[in-house]
């Protein structure tokens, strides 16, 4: 092996044979190789100098030592966080920190190493202030009253108010969304008003409300009052405060409609000879209509009598343009005249009637195999009755009526 500096060799043992007038030559070399020696030993010292203070602060990272940074006292000005789905507490942290809640995310994951409470934090927006320590912001986070209520839409539920014969009032999703839209923000409370959500409903653009590609001509076809209507599938919906009637809509829509493709809207509707938008029609019919049970047998007496374009004669219709929560209607509402009015009128009504379930989608894109026609309620748990003539469905009908169903 070359050791062209000397270093392992011994200093001052050597056979020199030449001239001693050379010497002073000699001499000088021998103290060029030591200082080459000194140079490259201070060098290693400074490499593991270096690799020691690394693996020590890495020790402490690791090991949870050390000091990080965190503000005092319980937060200063308000501050709208939104934890996603899937966020790990980390990640929580991070966003924290990026919205200058906690000094550092460690302050946070600290502070909630032992809380339980912690890592059960659900996905939402949160009302937070800024500047919190690391506990204070725990202790927040992990209080109910810290988290905006979501809105919940159900299975039928319909944009607008309905008044009950009593006077009671239903309120609709278009109110639903305005109550959930609240929140106190610098001392303020702020509330998107049901009349604004009206007017961006009836008035935005497509692209401003998030419609999907492929409700969008039956959207610019419909009624402007219900031209938002099944959109909005059944489901929670979280809400950023602060927000906007339109970006409130679209933030609800464009979550609907990947709630719509998971169940099947548009991709499972091509082997339904509808198009994806007459099939969440279909749907809303489904759920106002019959109990869950009944959805399949109910999907294919709509299909059976649009194929042999036989007039729906559905309540439920009727009703939807009367705002009435009851299903039964009078000769009078079922001969008015309007485009609801499937008494009146062949095919599908313009729009959905309200919002459907998953369980309502996959019976319009699945309906039961049957040759049905009719159906009626036949028990007083809302069960129907389904028959393939209309001599068996009026004896039906007789006999619901003799006890008691309707």
């Amino acid at each position: 092996m070359s050791d062209d500096l000397g270093l392992f060799s011994e200093p001052d043992v050597h056979h020199d044979e030449r001239p001693r007038a050379k010497s002073g030559a000699v001499a000088a070399r021998r103290a060029k190789r030591r200082r080459k020696r000194t140079i490259l030993w201070i060098v290693v010292a400074l490499v593991l100098a270096v690799g020691g203070v690394g693996a020590y602060y890495g020790y402490q990272t690791l090991s949870g030592i050390g000091s990080f940074e965190d503000y005092a006292g319980a937060g200063e000005a308000d501050v709208v966080v939104e934890v996603k789905d899937g966020d790990l507490v980390t990640t929580i942290a991070t966003t924290l920190r990026e919205q200058d809640v906690v000094a550092s995310a460690r302050a946070f994951t600290e502070a909630g190493r032992e809380d339980p409470r912690v890592t059960a934090i659900q996905p939402g927006f949160y009302l937070m202030k800024t500047r919190m320590s690391g506990q204070a912001a725990v202790d927040r986070m992990t209080d109910p009253k810290a988290k905006v209520v979501p809105l919940e839409v159900k299975g039928g539920n319909v944009l607008h108010d309905i008044t009950g014969v009593d006077g009671k009032v239903t309120k609709g999703i278009l109110s639903m969304l305005s109550d959930a839209s609240c929140a106190e923000l610098g001392g303020v409370k702020k509330c998107v008003t049901p009349q604004e959500l009206r007017d961006a409903a009836e008035n935005a653009d497509a692209a401003a409300l998030g419609i999907p590609e492929w409700a969008l001509a039956d959207f610019g076809r419909a009624p402007r009052e219900h031209r938002l209507e099944g959109l909005i599938t059944r489901g929670l919906y979280q809400l950023k405060p602060g927000a906007s009637a339109p970006e409130l809509l679209k933030s609800v829509i464009e979550t609907s409609t990947q709630r719509l493709q998971g169940y099947g809207i548009p991709a499972g509707t091509k082997t339904t000879g509808f198009r994806p938008y007459h099939v969440l029609t279909i749907a809303s019919l489904i759920e106002k209509e019959g109990l869950e049970k009944d959805f399949g047998k109910v999907s294919r007496v709509i299909y059976n009598r649009l194929a042999v374009s036989q007039i729906l004669q559905f309540d439920s219709t009727v009703n939807y343009k009367l705002d009435r929560p009851i299903v039964t209607t009078s000769d009078d509402d079922r001969n008015r005249s309007g485009p609801y009015n499937t008494y009146k009128v062949a095919g599908l009504p313009p729009t959905p009637i309200g919002s459907p379930s998953r369980e309502a989608i996959t019976a319009a894109i699945n309906p039961e195999a049957g040759a049905w026609l009719y159906f009626v309620k036949c028990q007083k748990d809302g069960t129907s009755c389904f028959s393939e003539d209309i001599d068996e469905h009026n004896r039906l009908v007789d006999k619901a009526r003799a006890e008691g169903v309707f």
